[in-house]
């Protein structure tokens, strides 16, 4: 009896969740139920799925409106007619069209429209009118020409109580962003939008039997199902238009991988290869690989990087087809991991590419694959979190700023601040509320049937097709989705050979990753933590866990890859594994301890380290099937673990460990190592997928510091400020000049060892100028003299200042001041200032003498640290005090356990907490000679001495060593003070 019925996937409107409608509906004696969304499907998959377990059926079904104002519910007769109502849904969202008052002729379907809006228009066989009880009354006054039997039930279910109406509203005033008190009535639903059990429905329509009997009837002659699980293979099916041929084509297509990849391949290549395609073939996966095999070809045709990652490195076959670089023989990687027989869920690939080319890539898809809309990309719900939820609910309760940011910060209310309370409760209650659709951040998903088979689609402003429902619903109906992520590292690459092939004529090769992994450069750049702007390896903690690790080989980096991750550091594994690692007697008390254990992971010492460690535990440990074992290490992100096949996992995991006989404290301190990290480890393939990108970044690093650093620039740098890598570049032999009208683009400039800043880093110069002054190099040639470009570039007197300010005409050998004066005198006499080089003789100019000019070296550094953010001045150089500790970071390790004092420029903070829940602090700083100060500030410190902002800092502490890393346990911090911009000081640089 229920044709329409909303969760809070009608956003910002309904307040149930589908599993609470279902329950509901169990409870009041439903045993069929529409549910039909406001304009949205993201409940459909999901609601089928699981509507069995609560004995109810469900029909989807589509609430059209304009706004909140009901036009008509579409309800689906069967599959296609789900699709038909999709598809009604995806054109208006596309085109952000409203709905008309009729609806358009579509089958398979039966439309409803409310009686309190229809209009009396025709009724063609498949539509009815929806009354409600409290309706009857006038539809006996006023039938508006309809008869009983073309009416059915329409009890509309959106609430559950008066505190779910409440937050309702509460919805709406947020959706309109208006103050509850101001929302208009035209603008909510009406509290009688809830479940009334079936018994009371029949009973308040006792006198209708022909509305009883039309509603079954609606109800009973609906039905959509779909295939959910491992069988239920709903991508592309044939890359070729046939499996055989699909798997001819693969077939050749690895064989020519085996010729390029291994020119004499073993026994054991050739059995591995054969085995995996048996398996792509048994499991039907062969489209899937030759269409990211048709991706990465398209990309290598543009010239294109890119690094295939994910379990998919697990693969030989994508190793042999160059979706991946990662050789799964050498590294012994886990191909269970990545498809199995037993494994539920579809295979992963992850393909990087530059940000610069992914838009591309995109773009290619959908014309390869996209017609007939079958590609779409990926949607996901943004949710309500805490702090935003109750701004927006403090800004409807009309709360000032400064309350609502005191709510946010303590979480309580005093008591008789009744507002303020509404918000503390309210907010709690619409907690994980979707909000709104979103994209996914990499999924597109290439369908056999079109998308909107599945799910309406909305189209935001990427301007692709995007699915309503999420990567969750994706997997458990058997669209398994494609990742074309963008990362800048492979910009920075891509941009460091274009640049090394123009600025030395060398075409650098970084595919050789055999000669690159023997490479004494690179591993010198790991053993010393010099990997700035290298991908991967840059930041403080990772330079910190190489260093301790020894690591200048491959598999300690790829290690490393996967323990850096915060699920295993903090589960207490990443120190293990390092303690195993640089003491061979704890490596035999750990096998002594638990051989069954040690011998399955020996590779990593016994400890869990990678995702594949999970399913070996889990299978070869507790006895548990390679599906379980996998699912097990799916299931430990929250989403999964709500779920029941969860928990049954979990319980056989414990059940077979004690009847092999385990205590129960060894088979929880194992259980508490894969729940703690097995959702954030990576797997192996993807560690090594990383390590590969990490060693050409390192190559290029070692080779050609300078182009790479400028590559690094130009890419949004990375870890650092960009002064860090300038400074990188200084120290490799460049010149740093700064931003240029004759030499300066939107990006940073390389000519010979010349570096020129780009004219875009100088705060507020209008983006038009620079385009300006490009236009007019480009058309007539470098500027001579200031004169000359301003009859060129239409620039305003502020604009010019900043120009001068930036030292961007230093080609003139004339001091800042003097321009100054110069651009005055020029611009008084032509206060527009157009670009006059269309004139037909040159404009002459007067010269003039000026006196001597005093220019401060200082106000200069000042200016620059204004206009760039940091200073071209070594800021050492603008302490006042300069008669400071000369202690370098090289010789710290000459003082470990004593107490010390250094100088260091600030580079990073992080932000940490003890387990007593206290902030502390990990510091980075420079030395003078640009080596590494690494700093500990535990708590007592912290408070006492706080960092102050960039800057330089006489640093006071104890030398401590920890497996070859040194760093400094800090018991004071000063900021050091500059000079005054006013300062007249001898030019360190003169």
């Amino acid at each position: 009896m229920l044709l329409n019925c909303h969760t809070y996937y009608s956003l910002c409107y309904g307040t149930l969740a589908p599993e609470d409608l279902l329950k509901m509906a169990k409870e009041n004696g439903h045993q069929a139920i529409v549910l039909s969304d406001i304009n949205n499907t993201s409940a459909c998959l999901n609601t089928l799925r699981i509507a069995a377990e609560y004995g109810v059926k469900v029909v989807p079904g589509i609430d059209f409106r304009n706004g909140i104002k009901q036009q008509y519910i579409g309800i689906a007769q069967n599959n296609n007619g789900f699709k038909n109502l999709n598809t009604h849904l995806t054109e208006h969202l596309a085109r952000n069209l409203p709905f008309d008052a009729v609806a358009p002729e579509l089958s398979d379907m039966f439309i409803i429209y409310p009686f309190r809006a229809y209009t009396g228009h025709p009724l063609r066989p498949n539509e009815y009118v929806g009354i409600q009880y409290s309706d009857l009354s006038k539809f006996e006054f006023n039938s508006k020409g309809v008869s009983t039997a073309k009416l059915v039930c329409l009890q509309l279910v959106s609430f559950t109580d008066k505190k779910s109406f409440n937050a309702h509203r509460l919805l709406r005033a947020i959706d309109t962003n208006n103050l509850l008190s101001k929302l208009p009535l035209s603008e909510q639903g009406t509290p009688d939008e809830v479940m009334l059990s079936d018994a009371e429905l029949k009973k308040q329509f006792q006198n209708y039997p022909d509305i009883i009997s039309n509603t079954l009837h609606l109800l009973q002659s609906s039905s959509v199902s779909f295939t959910y699980g491992k069988f239920a293979n709903k991508n592309l099916k044939h890359f070729t238009g046939s499996a055989k041929g699909d798997m001819e084509l693969l077939r050749n297509e690895a064989e020519k991988g085996i010729i390029y990849r291994f020119p004499n391949p073993s026994t054991m290549v050739m059995e591995r290869m054969e085995k995996e395609l048996g398996i792509i073939e048994q499991m039907g996966f062969a489209s899937y690989f030759l269409i990211n095999w048709e991706i990465v070809s398209y990309a290598r045709s543009k010239g294109y990087y890119y690094v295939g990652r994910g379990s998919g490195a697990n693969s030989l076959v994508a190793y042999l087809l160059r979706i991946t670089d990662v050789d799964p023989i050498e590294l012994d990687l886990y191909f269970e991991r990545f498809i199995n027989p037993f494994r539920s869920n579809p295979p992963d690939f992850d393909i990087d590419f530059s940000w610069t080319d992914r838009d591309d890539i995109t773009e290619h898809i959908f014309k390869r694959f996209g017609e007939g809309g079958r590609a779409a990309l990926l949607g996901t719900y943004s949710t309500f979190k805490r702090d935003a939820v109750m701004r927006e609910l403090g800004k409807v309760f009309g709360l000032p700023p400064e309350e609502i940011d005191a709510l946010q910060r303590t979480n309580t209310a005093p008591k008789e601040d009744k507002l303020a309370q509404l918000v503390i409760t309210y907010s709690q209650y619409l907690h994980d509320f979707p909000s709104h659709l979103s994209i996914h951040s990499s999924g597109i998903l290439i369908s056999e049937e079109p998308l909107t088979t599945y799910s309406g689609l909305f189209m935001p402003p990427k301007g692709y097709p995007t699915t309503q429902f999420s990567m969750i619903e994706a997997e458990d109906i058997g669209l398994y989705k494609f990742d074309i992520l963008s990362q800048r590292g492979l910009g920075k690459i891509k941009d460091a050979l274009t640049l090394i092939k123009e600025n030395k004529g060398v075409n650098a090769d970084i595919h050789d990753i055999p000669k690159l992994l023997k490479d004494e450069k690179i591993k010198e750049l790991l053993r010393s933590g010099k990997a700035i702007g290298c991908f991967y390896v840059e930041s403080p903690a990772m330079r910190m866990l190489l260093c301790k690790l020894k690591a200048d080989d491959y598999l300690r980096l790829v290690a490393a890859s996967s323990i850096i991750r915060p699920g295993v550091s903090k589960s207490g594994m990443m120190r293990e594994y390092i303690l195993r690692f640089r003491n061979e007697k704890l490596r035999e008390k750990a096998w002594n301890e638990l051989p069954e254990l040690y011998n399955i992971l020996e590779e990593t010492y016994g400890v869990m380290v990678y995702q594949e460690d999970v399913i070996k535990v889990a299978h070869s440990f507790a006895g548990l099937t390679l599906a379980e074992a996998d699912y097990l290490r799916r299931g430990m992100s929250w989403k999964f673990k709500q779920r029941t096949e969860f928990g049954l996992v979990r319980n056989r995991f414990f059940d077979n460990c004690r009847a092999k006989g385990y205590d129960s404290k060894t088979i929880t301190a194992i259980w508490n190592q894969i729940e703690s990290f097995a959702n954030f480890a990576f797997s192996k393939g993807h560690s090594a997928s990383y390590a590969v990108e990490s060693y050409q970044a390192l190559y290029l690093k070692a080779y050609f510091p300078v182009e790479y650093m400028v590559a690094t620039l130009n890419n949004g740098g990375g870890f650092y400020r960009p002064e860090v890598y300038l400074h990188e570049a200084f120290l490799h032999g460049a010149v740093i000049n700064p931003p240029c009208v004759n030499n300066s683009t939107a990006h940073y400039e390389l000519k010979g060892n010349q570096i020129y800043l780009s004219l875009a880093l100088i705060a507020e110069l209008e983006q038009n100028v620079f385009e300006h002054i490009l236009q007019a190099r480009n058309r007539d040639g470098v500027f001579k003299s200031l004169p000359d470009f301003m009859e060129r570039v239409p620039v305003s007197l502020e604009q010019l200042r900043l120009l001068i300010s930036a030292n961007a005409f230093a080609f003139t050998g004339k001091k800042k001041q003097a321009l100054l004066w110069e651009a005055h005198l020029l611009a008084s006499g032509n206060k527009s200032n157009p670009a006059l080089s269309t004139a037909l003789f040159p404009k002459t100019h007067k010269t003039y003498e000026l006196p001597p000019l005093q220019e401060s070296w200082v106000e200069e550094a000042y200016k620059e640290m204004e206009l760039f953010g940091f200073t071209f001045k070594l800021p050492f150089y603008l302490l006042q005090n300069q008669e400071l500790p000369e202690l370098k970071a090289s010789e710290l390790n000459q003082y470990t356990g004593r107490q010390v004092e250094i100088v260091g420029y600030l580079i990073t903070v992080k932000q940490t907490r003890t387990a007593a829940s206290e902030k502390m602090f990990f510091g980075t700083f420079l030395d003078k000679h640009g080596n590494w100060i690494d700093t500990v500030h535990f708590p007592d410190t912290t408070k006492k001495y706080p960092f102050a902002g960039k800057g330089c800092y006489l640093i006071r502490g104890k030398v401590v060593e920890e497996f070859d890393f040194i760093c400094m346990e800090v018991s004071s911090l000063q900021r050091l003070d500059y000079y005054d911009r006013e300062s007249n000081i001898p030019d360190k640089y003169a």
